[in-house]
């Protein structure tokens, strides 16, 4: 077993929630042997053709990893291995922690393009980045950004890729509805945190609505100019919104979490050309924390 292989504690939690080997065609390689070459390539960064030869050919190890991309098994393992987790009580639902982080793309990944429409006067068209590839430009470059929330162990619970220029509040609501935490005794699947806390990039009225329909309660600051407005407006702007300070504190759990993705070097920096390649990347890096 080479270092950063999966332990033999690992695959016991991994091993029971994995396709089994059905269908047309020969039989899969062997899932544990195929998963260390997927996860030494998001611990490393390495380009796919420069796997080490003792996980196999690397167009195998590279073809299930986009498959089960694509078709949502990273999700479902994900989903299942986070159920596991809270039978034996491991989740930590008291406080939940949202925010985002930027992460650079490589120049080797801005190659799923499209052309616009002829610019009048131009010989050539303009060549732009298809907008359903999570890719955005800023001053430093092509972005693509990672919102997630994450339990207090410091493990993800919700993961949604975007361009990396699109802002926090919009995508509140959307990384929240992705928490489904299912319960293998059977009923509906766990979606509501006991506490949300959260910089002042997500506060809204939007948002803060739709918290307290939810009966989330939650931790967001106000920002500077939301509070001179409804000063501003006197009784008619509302009441304050309440602010716990100890509770704020364990945001720095977020952060924790972030930084523990950030340490796979292939969620780091973006090597994958399609955002749901990416996206089953970052889930591959969280599954690798969930089982730890």
């Amino acid at each position: 077993m080479g270092r950063g292989d999966l332990t033999d504690a690992e695959w016991a939690r991994l091993e029971p929630h994995l396709p089994k080997n059905v269908g047309r065609g020969g039989r899969w390689r062997d899932h544990r042997v195929v998963i260390s070459g997927i996860l030494f390539r998001q611990r490393t960064g390495t380009p796919w053709r420069d796997l080490p030869t003792r996980f196999g050919k690397w167009k195998t190890v590279h073809d299930r990893h986009r498959r089960w991309s694509a078709d949502g098994t990273w999700d479902r393992i994900l989903r299942a291995v986070q159920a596991d987790a809270d039978t034996e009580g491991r989740i930590d639902w008291s406080v939940v922690s949202v925010d985002s982080t930027v992460c650079r793309v490589h120049q080797h990944a801005a190659g799923a393009r499209h052309r616009s429409a002829p610019v009048p006067g131009c010989r050539r068209r303009p060549v732009q980045h298809r907008p359903d590839e999570a890719m955005g430009r800023s001053r430093g470059g092509l972005t693509t950004k990672i919102h997630l929330t994450s339990d207090g162990g410091c493990r993800p619970l919700s993961i949604l890729i975007t361009p990396g220029q699109w802002g926090d509040a919009p995508h509140l609501i959307p990384v929240l509805e992705r928490i489904r935490v299912p319960r293998p005794t059977g009923g509906h699947p766990r979606t509501r945190p006991g506490h949300l806390c959260g910089d002042k990039a997500y506060s809204s009225r939007r948002n803060r609505c739709y918290l307290r329909r939810r009966h989330i309660q939650h931790t967001i600051p106000e920002r500077r100019d939301q509070r001179a407005n409804r000063q501003r407006r006197g009784s008619r702007g509302g009441r304050p919104a309440g602010f716990d300070r100890a509770l704020y504190t364990r945001r720095n759990e977020v952060e924790r979490t972030i930084n523990a993705l950030k340490g796979f070097r292939a969620v780091a920096t973006r090597y994958d050309k399609r955002a749901f390649v990416f996206h089953g990347t970052v889930a591959v890096a969280a599954i690798r924390l969930w089982i730890r």
